[in-house]
């Protein structure tokens, strides 16, 4: 999905392929349409995982990875900095977040009628109630 049009396209196909789940991957656009996403999946009875707890905190069952998308902000910072400094974007490396965190919904967990096992929420840093 490249635009607001693309989405009815895309669920469209979601549900004519009988999707069981959706899989919601790290992308800008997606996080700032996250609301028509996890409407959809409401909508439909999709369980779904995301990877920022935007998703989580409007309804999604799970999300993992960062703890939002502003927590990458102050190194997204020191790379501006390097840059008007005169560093080429090429020769700065890629990094990866040093803290990810699981955060289950089982408010969402129950109105879907799946049962996080126990193991899981153990291993959730955040379970919403």
């Amino acid at each position: 999905m490249r635009t607001p049009n693309d989405f009815e396209e895309a669920f469209a196909a979601a549900l004519k392929g009988r999707a069981e789940a959706l899989l919601v991957i790290p992308d800008t656009f997606l996080t700032s349409h996250y609301r028509q996403i996890v409407d959809f999946a409401h909508q439909h009875r999709l369980p779904a995982m995301y990877y920022t707890r935007e998703y989580v905190d409007a309804g999604g069952l799970m999300s993992y990875g960062n703890t939002t998308w502003w927590a990458m902000l102050p190194q997204a910072g020191i790379y501006v900095d390097k840059v008007l400094k005169g560093t080429k974007p090429a020769d700065l490396p890629v990094e990866q977040p040093t803290k990810l965190e699981l955060i289950i919904n089982l408010k969402t967990a129950q109105a879907l009628e799946i049962t996080v096992p126990p193991t899981l929420l153990i291993l959730a840093d955040e379970v919403i109630r």
